[in-house]
């Protein structure tokens, strides 16, 4: 199996290197260059001029800038070219109301972020193991 592709929008620079400094270790992934908000996601989506380059896992925060992890979700189930791509749903704070209208929308999964190395390898292989 060919590594899968991961594409992350976070806005908090401290979250962004929680994630890289976690996962870049392994062997199954590739971590694609974070999107920093919703708007600088489908700016980097729309430079991606082969379907193979596309992210197979895109993360979003949910609370970012300019689109929120919903609004972003929205848009790119919305969008023949990324609707295919599955999509997490993280935030510091994941209730029962962010699960169920993320999980309406179409995301994969909905989740709290990790603070620990253990658990962000939880949730990569959450994904992983319905998607390898």
């Amino acid at each position: 199996m060919s590594p899968k592709k991961i594409l992350l929008a976070e806005d908090d620079i401290d979250d962004q290197k929680l994630f890289y400094d976690f996962l870049r270790h392994r062997q199954d992934i590739v971590l694609m260059p974070v999107a920093e908000n919703g708007v600088h996601l489908f700016d980097s989506l729309e430079k991606i001029t082969s379907s193979d380059d596309l992210p197979d896992l895109i993360i979003l925060d949910q609370n970012m800038p300019k689109k929120s992890g919903l609004q972003t979700l929205q848009l790119l189930k919305n969008t023949n070219r990324y609707a295919h791509i599955p999509v997490m749903v993280y935030s510091t704070y994941a209730d029962r109301q962010l699960i169920e209208i993320s999980s309406e929308m179409g995301a994969f999964l909905v989740a709290s972020k990790p603070v620990t190395k253990d658990g962000y390898d939880e949730m990569i292989n959450c994904f992983l193991k319905f998607y390898n």
